[in-house]
């Protein structure tokens, strides 16, 4: 049998079409999925990898993270986020992450898991004592100073504007002389 290509394509979509094996021409019914972001309370936030300051819109439903996605009101990246803001979402949603703080006694081997208020309690106790014991009223010139050396400060590039001012206020309260912001870094 002498069938040329054609031939073979024409003869072959004529079986299928005839035999039905899974070939219908009839239209097919689209049905959409849920939005996962339905019903959820969306706010914006800035991405915490680098000093970019990427806008995200954090989807929120029932106290968890639903969805994140690049804001496209944003002047900075424009709804894109790299390849680390765009895993943002593992970060609040993953079952590795840490729940609960951890505390390991000086010259322990062993961490245990503590209570979120002790660890604040501790955390405070530690920057109150280190405070006291490094506190200058004044330096070796007798002149005024109110600061203390025995603290320093890395800031975050993860945090906005207002939540670095607020941040340095809370420090130069305290007479920290030593902050630096990771920005840079």
């Amino acid at each position: 049998m002498d069938v040329s290509r054609r031939g073979f394509l024409k003869i072959s979509g004529a079986v299928l079409a005839v035999s039905g094996l899974g070939v219908s021409l009839k239209p097919v019914s689209a049905y959409a999925q849920p939005l996962k972001i339905k019903y959820a309370k969306e706010t914006t936030t800035i991405c915490p990898y680098c000093s970019v300051g990427c806008s995200i819109i954090v989807s929120v439903r029932q106290g968890k993270v639903v969805n994140t996605e690049g804001d496209p009101d944003s002047p900075i990246n424009k709804g894109s986020l790299c390849s680390k803001g765009g895993s943002i979402y593992q970060m609040a949603v993953n079952e590795n992450r840490l729940g609960k703080p951890l505390y390991r006694e000086p010259y322990g081997t062993e961490w245990k898991e503590v209570d979120w208020e002790w660890a604040f309690e501790k955390i405070a106790e530690n920057i109150k004592n280190s405070r006291d014991a490094s506190f200058k009223v004044t330096n070796e010139k007798g002149e005024l100073v109110n600061r203390t050396e025995g603290i320093a400060s890395v800031g975050s590039a993860a945090m906005d504007l207002e939540e670095c001012f607020t941040y340095q206020k809370f420090l130069r309260s305290l007479g920290l002389v030593y902050i630096e912001h990771q920005a840079r870094i």
